[in-house]
C-alpha cells in the first residue's frame, strides 16, 4: 500500500519561496518543483494563503509557472482568496484539487460551484461554523452538511478528498484519538471518497528534533487503517519512504499495538516507534521527554 503524497513546500509564506512569488521569479519555484517531484510526490500543493493583493493574476502565474516543468502535474490550489482559486483552475492543464472546502456557508457557497464549474476535486475540510470539531460525531456532521451542498450541484463523490483534521498531540490527545475514530466514517458517509491529511500538524509545539518521529509514527497508524493521501514536506526523506510503502516493517511492529498485541520492542527503532505509539494512542500523557521515559 502507498500513500499518495500532496508536496506542501511551495507556500508564499516561506522565507525562500514567498519572494520568488511575489517578485515573479520562476527559478527557485521551478526548482523547488523539480526536486519535489524528483522525489516522488504525486500533487503539488500552491499555497498562497489570503492572497488579497492581485490574487487571480498571482496564482493564474504560478500556475503556469509549475506546469513549465511539468505539464501534466497534478495541482492542489491552496488560498482564502476564492477568485485567486478559479484564476488557477482556469490555467490549470489537469484536473486540480480545491484546497478547502468547509462547511462554512461562504466556503460551500462560493467554492463549491467551481468545483463543478471546472471538473475539479476538493479537499472537504470537517470544519463548520463553529470552528474545529470536537469529536468523530462533529466532523461527521461538518461532513454531512458539505455533502449535501455538493449534492445539489451534482458533484461526484469521487471528487472528495475527505481532511478530519489534524491537530496537535501536545495540545489534545482527544483529538489526535477522534481523527482515527472518524476514518472509518468516511466511506459509510461518502462513498467513494479519497481521504488526506495535513500530516505535520500532529507535531505542532513538539520540540524540532522531536516533531519528525511524531510524524512518522502518526502516519504508520493511520497507513494501518487506510490512510490514502496526505500533505508532506517531500524533503523528510523517511516520510516519502513511509508514503511509497517502504517502511514495511515498521508499519507491521505499529500495527500489532495497535491490535493490542503489546510487542517487545527489540531494537533503538521499534523502542522509539514503542514510546511514541504510546503517547499517539493516549496511553501515556504527552511530554517533551516521552522518549527519555
Amino acid at each position: 500500500m502507498k500513500i499518495y503524497t500532496i508536496a506542501e513546500s511551495i507556500n508564499i509564506m516561506s522565507k525562500t519561496i514567498g519572494p520568488a512569488i511575489r517578485e515573479r521569479v520562476k527559478g527557485p519555484i521551478q526548482q523547488m518543483a523539480e526536486e519535489e517531484l524528483a522525489k516522488g510526490s504525486d500533487m503539488l500543493d500552491l499555497n498562497l494563503g489570503p492572497a488579497r493583493k492581485a490574487g487571480d493574476e498571482m496564482m493564474a502565474w504560478l500556475v503556469e509557472t509549475v506546469q513549465e516543468v511539468k505539464s501534466d502535474v497534478r495541482l492542489a490550489l491552496d488560498s482564502t482568496n476564492s477568485v485567486a482559486v478559479e484564476a488557477g483552475l482556469k490555467v490549470c492543464n489537469e484536473r486540480a484539487l480545491v484546497n478547502s472546502i468547509s462547511a462554512h456557508p461562504t466556503s460551500m457557497g462560493e467554492r463549491l460551484p467551481l468545483v463543478k464549474k471546472y471538473d475539479a476535486d476538493f479537499v472537504a475540510l470537517t470544519m463548520s461554523e463553529e470552528g474545529i470539531p470536537r469529536d468523530a460525531n462533529e466532523r461527521a456532521v461538518a461532513l454531512t452538511s458539505i455533502m449535501a451542498a455538493a449534492e445539489e450541484l451534482g458533484i461526484d463523490h469521487e471528487r472528495y478528498w475527505v481532511d478530519p483534521i489534524v491537530l496537535p498531540v501536545s495540545v489534545d490527545i482527544n483529538q489526535v484519538k477522534a481523527y482515527m475514530e472518524f476514518m472509518p466514517m468516511i466511506p459509510m458517509i461518502v462513498p467513494g471518497a479519497t481521504n488526506t491529511c495535513g500530516l505535520s500538524n500532529v507535531s505542532n509545539g513538539a520540540p524540532d528534533d522531536l516533531r519528525p518521529i511524531l510524524n512518522q509514527v502518526y502516519l504508520l497508524m493511520l497507513y494501518n487503517l487506510g490512510q490514502e493521501s496526505a500533505i508532506v514536506d517531500a524533503y523528510d526523506k523517511e516520510m516519502m519512504d513511509i508514503c511509497q510503502g517502504k517502511w514495511e516493517a515498521e508499519a507491521a511492529f505499529v500495527k500489532k499495538c495497535q491490535d493490542g498485541e503489546n510487542p517487545t520492542a527489540t531494537t533503538d527503532m521499534e523502542t522509539k516507534l514503542l514510546k511514541t505509539y504510546r503517547v499517539l494512542n493516549g496511553d501515556v500523557l504527552y511530554s517533551h521527554s516521552w522518549l527519555e521515559n
